[in-house]
C-alpha cells in the first residue's frame, strides 16, 4: 500500500510540476525578451499573451496550457492501466473508485501550478486554457460544452474575462446534467471557483464598466505594452 500511495503521490506533485511550466512566460520572453509579469494584466496566460504579442503566440500559448492540463489527466490514466504498475495496486484499491479521486486531486494540482508556478515565486496565470484541457481529458463533451459557453459569450460580449466566469459557472451545471461520478462534479464545483476568484480583478473592472473588450490593452499604472 505504500509504494501505491507513493505512485500516486508522485501522479500529484508531477501534476503541479506541469502546471507550473511557464508556457506564456517563456514565450513572451523570448519572442519579445520581457517580462509578461510586468506588462498588461501581469498574467502569464494566453490572454495577456494575446495583448502582448498577438493572436498567433497567444494561440499558440493557450493549445499549450491546455495540453499541461490533458497531459496531467493523462498520467493518472497511465498509473491505472500501464501494466507493470498493476502489481503494486493493492487488492483493496478499487479502481472505478480511485481513479476519479486521483484524476480530481492531480487536475487540481495542475490549475495551482499554473496560477502558483514555483519556477516564477509563486506567480501565474489564471488557470483558464489548463482547465479546458483537464476537462477535455476528462470528457470532451463536457470540455466542448464549457468552450461552447465561452465562445459564445466572448462572441457576444467581446470580453475574455467574462467569458471565462460563464464558462466556469457552466461547469458544474454540465458535469451534473450529464451524470458525472461525484469527484468530477467536486472538481468542477472547485475549479470553477478558483478561477472565478483568479479573475477577482477583472470582476471589479466589469463592475466598474472599464475591463477592456478584445482589441483593448489593459495597462496598468507604470506598465506599457
Amino acid at each position: 500500500m505504500a509504494i501505491w500511495l507513493t505512485l500516486c503521490g508522485a501522479i500529484v506533485v508531477i501534476a503541479y510540476l506541469l502546471g507550473s511550466f511557464p508556457t506564456g512566460y517563456i514565450a513572451v520572453k523570448q519572442l519579445k525578451g520581457i517580462d509578461i509579469r510586468q506588462v498588461g494584466s501581469g498574467s502569464t496566460g494566453a490572454t495577456n499573451v494575446l495583448r502582448t504579442l498577438g493572436k498567433g503566440p497567444g494561440a499558440f500559448v493557450l493549445v499549450l496550457d491546455a495540453l499541461k492540463g490533458v497531459l496531467a489527466i493523462a498520467l493518472v490514466y497511465w498509473l491505472f492501466n500501464f501494466n507493470p504498475i498493476q502489481n503494486y495496486i493493492p487488492p483493496t484499491v478499487d479502481a472505478q473508485v480511485w481513479q476519479p479521486w486521483l484524476v480530481t486531486i492531480a487536475g487540481l494540482a495542475a490549475i495551482l501550478g499554473h496560477s502558483k508556478s514555483i519556477f516564477l515565486g509563486f506567480t501565474g496565470g489564471k488557470s483558464v486554457a489548463i482547465s479546458l484541457g483537464i476537462l477535455l481529458a476528462i470528457s470532451w463533451q463536457i470540455g466542448l460544452a464549457t468552450a461552447g459557453v465561452f465562445a459564445i459569450v466572448v462572441a457576444i460580449s467581446r470580453i475574455v474575462s467574462l467569458s471565462s466566469i460563464a464558462g466556469a459557472i457552466a461547469v458544474s451545471i454540465f458535469m451534473v446534467i450529464l451524470h458525472q461520478p461525484l469527484p468530477y462534479i467536486l472538481f468542477g464545483i472547485a475549479g470553477g471557483l478558483y478561477v472565478i476568484l483568479r479573475h477577482r480583478s477583472n470582476i471589479e473592472r466589469l463592475l466598474a464598466g472599464t475591463e477592456p473588450k478584445i482589441g483593448q490593452n489593459v495597462v496598468t499604472p507604470g506598465q506599457t505594452i
